[in-house]
């Protein structure tokens, strides 16, 4: 794959294809966005930091990809990436989550990127460093001797040097290197794993069990409690008799720590949430007041919230406990299926803040037919792989396929549409039998003809009354 200062809209939409079936409209749009990021690094400042992000929102019923392709945009983009329902949230005020608390838990999630990143550029070195701990707890080093004594203490007379010892593996001698040597060697090709050593541990502080009852704007407050308290009580030591694999990782672990500055790491964090952080938006016709006009009860915290957001979208400043985080260029994507409320339902200030509109596409058969074969997540390469692992050899013919989307598409009709994801009760309805007879039929080969679908469904997808309870 490209990095992703390389991706052109069209490599985008093409690595979009590779798992969402049609929407091209959606997947342009949010290909444009990704690419005027990286436009956006190369213009000089201070006219860099007057670019905004064009914020997009997604329009269309469930289950037709809105989620998938702003998650997927934002794996290829390599950003932190954290999907919100804006149902939840409430305005301050009232019981429920505050708007701001979106940006801390995207600043946590990057740190966690950054972190895990770290950690694979020092995993060598702190490999390295292990081994020599558990080196010296094989081979302890010799005492170092105090300066002016002299360099060997006189052997008894009579007394013979000791017998050196030799070491061998794989029916080879060993070369002639140190002792020290010669058990690195046998380390690295696990002769010494079955060997049992005591290692010292750090045993995470005791604290007292905190527990927070918050209301909005207090999310952090548990967390950092602890943080305060963990630095206050002192790390212990602990003494544990593991094996050498195991002392190995565990020493892995403590040296990747010592080796990652935990502060550049915050730093780091927080500048790729500020300029590449994307936050998805579902449900924002949840918060839409019915009709436009202001009301009483409900519609007044909807209206709330979608004040509350206003600030965050046009940009803000977020106080986190690992400092402030500027909203000014993240990446919002809102979705909603605005059945009962339309994007004009919205505050017209937020709706200014959301200057791109695009509509996705109701699925119909051929697309149900595509998403169950084409992509590299495919339902049918699911199930295929999931009852390979019994031994079973599944294979579905092109009209059992075929029948499957003429039928996901029928009860999408009868009852409630929520598009694709019907393909995943009608799969499980298919697959019923052979799940549960597959321990027992291992080796067999079993083909899904149309006949078999329509047996398996045939009376589920003819009564209506029975269909929206099971499928």
């Amino acid at each position: 794959m490209k990095r992703i200062n390389s991706l052109t809209p069209r490599d985008t939409v093409r690595e979009l294809d590779r798992y969402i079936i049609g929407q091209g409209a959606a997947k342009r749009s949010v290909a444009i966005a990704l690419r005027n990021r990286w436009r956006r690094q190369q213009v000089e400042s201070p006219l860099k930091e007057e670019i905004a992000p064009k914020n997009i929102i997604m329009i269309g019923p469930t289950g037709v990809g809105k989620t998938e392709i702003a998650r997927r945009l934002a794996s290829l983009a390599q950003s932190p990436f954290i999907k919100v329902e804006a149902s939840k949230f409430t305005e301050v005020g009232y019981v429920g989550r505050d708007v701001e608390s979106m940006i801390r838990d995207l600043t946590q999630l990057a740190i966690n990127m950054v972190e895990k990143e770290e950690q694979e550029r020092v995993r060598q070195k702190a490999t390295e460093f292990a081994e020599e701990r558990i080196l010296d707890i094989l081979v302890p080093p010799p005492p170092r001797q105090r300066f002016g004594e002299s360099e060997k203490p006189p052997r008894p007379e009579g007394e013979q040097p000791p017998e050196v010892i030799s070491l061998s593996f794989d029916g080879e001698q060993a070369a002639p290197a140190s002792t020290r040597e010669k058990f690195r060697e046998m380390l690295r090709r696990g002769k010494l794993d079955d060997r049992v050593v005591e290692i010292d541990v750090t045993k995470p502080p005791q604290m007292p069990m905190i527990e927070v009852f918050s209301t909005s704007g207090m999310d952090d407050m548990q967390s950092s409690l602890q943080n305060a308290f963990s630095k206050i009580f002192p790390k212990k030591k602990q003494k544990r008799k593991v094996k050498v694999p195991e002392a190995m990782e565990i020493l892995r672990q403590e040296e990747t720590s010592r080796l990652i500055d935990f502060d550049k790491v915050v730093k780091k964090a927080i500048r790729r949430t500020e300029q590449s952080g994307i936050i998805f938006l579902d449900e924002i016709d949840k918060i839409a007041s019915r009709g436009g006009s202001g009301g009483s009860g409900p519609e007044v915290s909807r209206e709330g919230v979608q004040r509350d957001l206003l600030p965050i979208v046009e940009g803000a400043t977020v106080t986190t406990k690992h400092g402030p985080v500027k909203t000014d260029h993240i990446l919002f994507i809102a979705s909603g299926a605005f059945h009962l409320s339309k994007p004009s339902d919205l505050v017209p200030e937020l709706q200014g803040r959301f200057p791109i509109r695009v509509e996705l596409d109701a699925l119909g058969e051929k697309e149900f037919y595509r998403i169950l074969t084409e992509p590299r997540n495919a339902l049918l390469k699911q199930y295929t792989a999931l009852l390979a692992t019994e031994g079973i050899e599944l294979i579905f013919e092109e009209e059992a396929v075929a029948e499957m989307a003429r039928i996901a598409v029928d009860v999408n009709n009868k009852t409630e549409d929520i598009g694709a994801r019907r393909l995943h009760t009608i799969m499980e309805r298919v697959v019923d039998e052979i799940s549960f007879d597959a321990p027992e039929k291992s080796g067999e080969k079993f083909v899904v003809s149309a006949e078999y679908v329509k047996k398996q469904l045939a009376e589920i997808s003819e009564d209506e009354d029975l269909s929206r309870f099971i499928l």
